[in-house]
Order: C-alpha cells, then sequence, then structure tokens
C-alpha cells in the first residue's frame, strides 16, 4: 500500500497485515502555494512510480497493492500509471482537488477510470476543493458529497475540514466492512442532501468495496465531531 499521509493510515499499520509507503512531499507543495504543489505533482508521481515498480520488481503483488491518495494525492496516483509498464490494480482516490484542475488539467495530469482496474474515489468536499462529477469506476458521496456534519466556522475553514473528513470515513472501514454503505444514485453528486436514489445493490464504501463495483453511489453518515471515529 502506497499512501501520502502516514498519520491518519495507522488503522492499515494496526491489522498487521499491511504494509505502509508513505510518500513525503510536504516541502514541494507548502500551503499556501497550491501553484507549486500543482507544479510538482508530474515529479511526485515520477518518483512515486519508481518505488512502486521497485517493489513489483521485488516480490510485489499488483493486485495487493493500492495506491491511496488525498486531494492531489489521488491524482498522484493517478498519473503514478503514465510511468509504469505493469497495470494498477487498485486506487483510492479521497476528495480528489477540483481547483485548476478539472478546468485546465489534461487526462494523464489527472485521476481517471482508466488507471487501474478498480479506481474508487470518496467525495467530501465536490465542487469546492473537490472534483463534483464521477471520476472513478466506482465513486462515492458522502451526505451529498459537499459539506460533512462536524465541519463549523467560516467557509473555507468548513470547506477544508470537509475535503479531510474524505480519509476519516475510509480509515474508519479498514477493520469494519459493513460500517459504510452507499446506495445507487445520479451520475455526479448532488449540490443537496437530497439524494436521487437508483435501483440496485447497496454496496460498502471504502476498503472492503466489491472490485467489480460500479457507478456513483450516495451515502449517509451522521456525526456532530469533525472525525469522531478515530
Amino acid at each position: 500500500m502506497i499512501v501520502d499521509n502516514i498519520s491518519k493510515f495507522a488503522a492499515y499499520v494496526a491489522t498487521k497485515k499491511h504494509n505502509v509507503f508513505m510518500v513525503e512531499w510536504h516541502s514541494l507543495g507548502r500551503f499556501p502555494c497550491y501553484l507549486s504543489a500543482l507544479y510538482n505533482m508530474r515529479l511526485v508521481a515520477q518518483c512515486t512510480a519508481q518505488l512502486y515498480a521497485f517493489i513489483m520488481e521485488n516480490g510485489g503483488s499488483a493486485y495487493e497493492t493500492t495506491c491511496i491518495g488525498h486531494s492531489l494525492g489521488a491524482h498522484i496516483c493517478g498519473m503514478i500509471s503514465n510511468h509504469l509498464t505493469i497495470r494498477q490494480h487498485r486506487i483510492i482516490g479521497l476528495d480528489p482537488a477540483r481547483p485548476l484542475i478539472d478546468r485546465f488539467a489534461r487526462k494523464e495530469f489527472r485521476l481517471t477510470p482508466d488507471d487501474a482496474d478498480q479506481v474508487q474515489v470518496i467525495h467530501t468536499n465536490a465542487g469546492f476543493l473537490g472534483e463534483i462529477n464521477q471520476v472513478g469506476t466506482v465513486d462515492f458521496c458522502v451526505n451529498g458529497g459537499a459539506i460533512q456534519p462536524g465541519c463549523h466556522g467560516h467557509m473555507i475553514r468548513i470547506s477544508r475540514c470537509s475535503h479531510f473528513q474524505s480519509v476519516c470515513y475510509l480509515v474508519q472501514t479498514v477493520t469494519n466492512a459493513s460500517t459504510f454503505v452507499g446506495q445507487p444514485c445520479s451520475s455526479k453528486c448532488p449540490r443537496n442532501n437530497v439524494f436521487p436514489i437508483r435501483n440496485g445493490k447497496p454496496i460498502p464504501m471504502g476498503e472492503h468495496t466489491p472490485k467489480e463495483a460500479r457507478g456513483m453511489h450516495c451515502v449517509k453518515i451522521e456525526h456532530d465531531n469533525d472525525c469522531p471515529f478515530n
């Protein structure tokens, strides 16, 4: 497993079933220098692809390897595919970044359904800091995808809090496959908390999402605090 932030992924380590590799690129994208982070994404993807290839060449299995990225990290997981001769099996994109990406990034510089056998995306700040449309092979809109419970204050603070909740939700699914369940819904996250539900089988969101799952799913999660599951 390759992640872009180790602190929130202790749950994976605690299971003693996963090896976790963290890609530390904080110095290349320090807040608030978003443009610098965008510029350095290609370099980070190239270096991470070298790590991925090294793991594969030394006994690793693509089927058992997942790239997990948050925000710009989600797009980097997709960009890694441009530099690999082997196809990634699974990517989990946590609220893939929207600003400038949605308007100017070409396909090879953003996360797409073609980057792995399964590309799972969890939307928690769709239309603001995160992308609003379906990005992966299977997407989950949590609480409408835009604003999450427990996030308070001015609008920028609420957006940042909601943006990071995607990490919190994923980690909670590591040890409990039935924690959050998604129902098939529309092809993009609704701008309100009214879900246009479609007929179809509910599926678990996160670590235990079936590999054959496809389409957009809506998830309802109720809580009062910022990331209350840690």
